[in-house]
């Protein structure tokens, strides 16, 4: 199962490349551009690890190392442009696991990402994702398989990720903000074609009416929310 990696960083490029290299190795990644949100972001969906920078807009990496470590115990590997030995020294007595200077090199990061993932024990005991049954429709995030009144649904690793992301809070509305964050990144909040585009691909695959869709109903102004639909008798 692909481990978790939250990834905090206020340059936007890095952010990208980044989460991109981090996907090909096998890590499941969030991305959050300030300490704030990814704060938020983690108490909604625990990271087995935070890649966290130490210099950030707003809140300050080292604040923000301060709630990873006293409120959620998770393992945090410090990324700094900053040189200076201090800051290595804070970051370590406060709690981060490790500490990479930028610009590093990916190999080193990841071997270092494995070394604390293992010291951590979240490499063998983080649990598992829960399967999802919304009334017909079944979401199996360990296969990455879903199905609609028994049958097999094609999609995506995108409209995988998104449809994962309504089923965890089935019944609620999820602003288009809050989804583009949770399966694109915190660099994507505001393009919100990026989510009209794969909604309307998601209702082509699972409504039986996608121009009258029942399934994944629009909150005009909100968002978007997962509906039941009871499987026929």
């Amino acid at each position: 199962m692909a481990r978790h990696v939250l990834l905090v960083d206020d340059d936007a490029l890095l952010r990208r490349s980044l989460s991109f290299n981090l996907e090909k190795a096998g890590y499941r990644v969030s991305t959050a551009g300030n300490a704030e949100d990814a704060l938020v972001l983690a108490r909604r969906d625990a990271p087995d690890l935070v890649l966290l920078d130490i210099g950030l807009p707003g809140m300050d990496g080292l604040d923000a190392l301060r709630h990873f470590q006293e409120d959620m115990s998770t393992p945090v590997i410090c990324l700094t442009a900053r040189r200076r030995e201090l800051d290595q020294v804070l970051g370590l007595e406060l709690g981060a696991d490790d500490y990479v200077t930028k610009p590093f090199d990916l190999d080193v990061l990841l071997a270092r990402m494995k070394a604390v993932l293992r010291r951590s024990g979240r490499a063998a005991a983080t649990p598992e994702p829960a399967s999802l049954v919304v009334g017909d429709l079944a979401v199996d995030p360990l296969a990455h398989t879903v199905t609609v009144k028994g049958g097999s649904v094609d999609l995506s690793p995108r409209e995988f990720d998104l449809l994962y992301a309504l089923a965890l809070e089935a019944g609620r509305v999820v602003s288009t903000d809050d989804l583009l964050a949770r399966v694109w990144g915190a660099e994507y909040v505001g393009e919100s074609q990026v989510v009209y585009v794969h909604i309307r691909w998601l209702r082509q695959k699972l409504e039986e009416d996608p121009n009258h869709p029942r399934r994944i109903v629009t909150v005009r102004g909100v968002g978007y929310k997962l509906e039941t639909q009871e499987a026929q008798a």
